[in-house]
Order: C-alpha cells, then structure tokens, then sequence
C-alpha cells in the first residue's frame, strides 16, 4: 500500500526538487558567467599590456632608440603578475631592420597560429597550483590612428608585423574568484534555507493547521448550529471551503430537523400501531374468553400475572412487554372447538379431550404466519403453554428449556388462574389448595425456578388477583 504524505511533505518535498534543480543551474550559470567575467577581464588585461607594449616600441622607434627597447620590456614585465614579456618579429620586419634581438625570433606553433589568423590567442592553465594564463597578441600594420604603422614599415596593410607573447600569474585572480563563488554559494544555501523555512512556516499556519482545525470546526459548527467565521483563515480556498461547509451545514441541519420530525411521526405511528394491535389482541383474547364461559376478568388476570412473573423472572423490558401483550391469545385456537365441548360443565370423554387438546397448534397455525414480532410470540404461547417441564405435555412433548421462557410462564400462571377461580364444572380451590398443587407440580409439570418465584411472592399475585376480581358473579 501507497504510503500517504501529509501537505507539508509533499510541498517541501517539490519545493526543494526545485530549488535544488534550481541552486544547480544557478550555480553552474553563476561559475560559467565568473569565469567568462574572469576570462575577458584577463584577456582585456592582457591587451592593454600589449598596447603599451605597441605604444612604447613606436615610441622607441620615432626617437631612434630601438636598441633600449629590452630595458622597456623589462621594466614592463617588472609590473605585478607579468611572468614573461617576449616580442616575436614577423619575417617581413627582420627583412628590414635585420633578424633583431634573439628573443624576438622565438617562434612556435602558437605564435605562427596567431600571425596565420591575426587573431588573439588566450591559454590558460587554471589546474596548476600557480597557474598562468598566456597571451599572444598580433600587431597588425595599419595607417589609422595616432599609431600609424606604413610609415616606418614597408609593409601591405593589414600585415602582421609581430605580436606580443604575455604570461601573467592569475593564482590570485583565481582565488579571488573561487572565493567570491564561496561567498555566493554560501549566500544562496542561507537564502535557500530561509525560503525552505519560511515556506514550511507558511504552510504551516496557513494550510496544515487550518486544515487540521476545520474539521473539529466543521463539527462544532453543526452541533452548535452556527456557522464557522471564514474570517479565521488567510486564503481564498480555505475561506472557499469553510463557506462551503457552512452551505452543507445548513443542508444537513435542515434534512437532520425533517429527518427528526419524521422520526417523531414515525414513532408515534408506531406507537398508534402498537397500541392498536395489542388493544385488538386483548380484545380477541376477551372474545376467546367469553365464549369459553371463563370469567371476564380472566383474560387481564393472566395477562397482569404474566408481566409480573416475567419481571420477576429477570426479563428485559421489552420482553415483559412483549409477553404482556401476546399472553391474551394463548387459548386462541379454542375459537375453533365446538361449543358442544368447549361449554361442556361435564367431564370430557376420551374423544372430546383429543379434541380440546388439538387448540395449541390450532392457535399456532393462526398466528404463525405475522412478521410482527408480538404475534410471532403469540403463537409461540399458543402452542407451548401447555407443555410440561418433565416433557409429558402436549402437542410438541417439549421438556425444561426447550420449553420456551414465555410459555412457561404462561402456563403456571393459567393454571393458577384456572383453580383458583369458580368454573362451571368446579368451585373454585381454597388459595391453600392452589399453592399445594403448584407446588407439588415444580419440576413436573412447571418450571422449578418459576414456582419458587411465584409462591415467594404469591402476595403480588393475590393483590393482582383481588384487583381485578367481580366475586362470584365474576
């Protein structure tokens, strides 16, 4: 994976490929222009040498004292620097004022070059540790100027007549020169290190820690809804992007307030829908109640016995409630038992029983078939409620916690309700007799656990009980 660099990084990274691309270039513009600098100084030195090397050998010549000529070639070369002064004669003066000093007849590859060319020649040797730059310079004959060559020598214009061969020591002008690039390097390296660091500086205060800021800003900015001041920032993107945040901002907040009033709508759609289907659930278990002859309080006896149980049982909430609600319809499947044996105040026969017994997956079957979470429930008690701990029940023949939690309790507290209230068939037990029974069945036909919760706390029960209790015409 691509490592990720922050702005900084980056930046400082191409700012100093170009700075170095560019301090190269420089450096080597800077070198090639001392050196031409160097060079042409040098070269125009080594001429005006030569001029008045030129002018003093004319002079010499107009006063007819040519034969001094060697003291002022001496005296010249004495000057600062000067290595060796030589004069070197064309072939046309030694035909006529004769072959001269022996000097002045020292002619090598390079002379000969410059009387061929009639051009300057520089030479320079700057590796050596006293390095020395040779000049040979060509006096070519003319009849312009105050030094007028034709009338002395008999010669075509524009010949060579001779040249000067100059050596001049240029250690010093090299390391003066060598010295000032120093200087000029050392300028551009602490300009360059200020530029890197003002730009990192600069980078720093106006992109990095803006940049860093904004989002904690954008952040405050829509819980507190209020806009980020674009004051806060320099430049013109980082005041383009808070303005736009603040546009964003005021979306979101807009679209998060319609959001929230839609969520409040629909939580009390949902909580219309819910109280509307557990009112039409209590209301069906009432219909089922009623047309099984049981008492009209029935129904919210086991409901209210089952919210308690399930409360004491450790359930969450939502499962107390959720069990509260679908408890009503776990006899719902007797709606499809024959009045004939469902009303029948005289025992069942063996064939009637098998019959009654049938109204657990009868319910189920009913219910089964809802996505709704209270009806799934629903028809979980409907088919479980009357199973047995010990897995003598019926229809699935389920045994201890196969036996769904809510169907246990459903059917401890059915019964509870069922012999402790008159029915046609029975009078109803003594409260003593109820709590023996129950207690004999723990861990037959109940849940072990359930039964010590329930006579632990029978007096909860009985003041559910008694509340919603019409006496005998009940």
């Amino acid at each position: 994976m691509k490592q990720r660099r922050d702005i900084r990084s980056i930046l400082i990274k191409n700012l100093l490929l170009f700075l170095v691309i560019a301090a190269i270039v420089w450096m080597f513009l800077v070198d090639w222009s001392t050196r031409s600098l160097f060079m042409k100084g040098m070269e125009d030195h080594s001429e005006a040498v030569a001029e008045i090397v030129r002018a003093g050998l004319t002079s010499h010549m107009k006063a007819n004292i040519m034969d001094k000529r060697s003291f002022f070639l001496d005296e010249i070369k004495s000057a600062e620097n000067i290595r060796s002064l030589t004069i070197a004669r064309s072939e046309q003066v030694n035909q006529q004022y004769g072959a001269g000093l022996a000097s002045e007849r020292q002619i090598d590859t390079f002379t000969k070059q410059v009387f061929d060319s009639k051009e300057p020649l520089f030479m320079v040797n700057g590796l050596k540790k006293d390095p020395v730059m040779r000049a040979i310079i060509p006096y070519v004959a003319t009849s312009s100027g105050e030094l007028n060559c034709m009338s002395c020598h008999k010669v075509a214009e524009n010949a060579v007549l001779g040249a000067v061969d100059i050596q001049i020591g240029i250690g010093e002008y090299r390391d003066r020169g060598l010295f000032n690039q120093l200087v000029i390097f050392a300028t551009f390296t602490i300009f360059l290190f200020l530029i890197v660091s003002y730009t990192f500086n600069s980078i720093q205060r106006i992109i990095s820690q803006p940049l860093e800021s904004i989002i904690a800003r954008a952040r405050e900015a829509y819980y507190k809804r209020r806009p980020i001041d674009q004051a806060e920032f320099e430049s013109l993107e980082l005041k383009s992007i808070a303005k736009e945040i603040n546009l964003f901002n005021q979306e979101l907040v807009k679209s998060h307030d319609q959001l929230e009033e839609k969520n409040i709508e629909l939580l009390h759609l949902n909580e219309e829908i819910e109280s509307t289907l557990k009112e039409t659930i209590y209301t069906i278990g009432l219909i089922e109640a009623h047309r099984s002859d049981e008492t009209n309080y029935h129904t919210k006896r086991v409901t209210e016995y089952c919210r308690l149980l399930g409360e004491l049982a450790g359930l969450s909430k939502r499962d107390v409630y959720v069990l509260h609600t679908a408890s009503p319809l776990h006899d719902i499947g007797k709606l499809a038992i024959p009045d004939s044996i469902l009303k029948k105040c005289s025992p069942l026969d063996e064939r009637e029983y098998e019959v009654i017994k049938s109204h657990p997956e009868i319910g189920y079957e009913m219910l089964r078939h809802s996505d709704r979470e209270i009806l799934k429930m629903a028809a979980i008690i409907a088919r479980q409620h009357q199973e047995k701990w010990d897995g003598t029940g019926y229809p699935q023949g389920l045994k201890g916690e196969e036996i769904h939690i809510f169907g246990r309790i459903v059917s401890l507290v059915d019964v509870f309700d069922a012999l402790s209230m008159r029915r046609c068939y029975k009078e109803a037990w003594p409260l003593e007799d109820v709590i023996e029974h129950i207690r004999e069945e723990s861990g037959k036909q109940f849940d072990p656990g359930l039964v010590t919760l329930f006579i632990s706390n029978i007096d909860a029960f009985m003041e559910i009980r008694k509340r919603y209790h019409a006496g005998k015409s009940d």
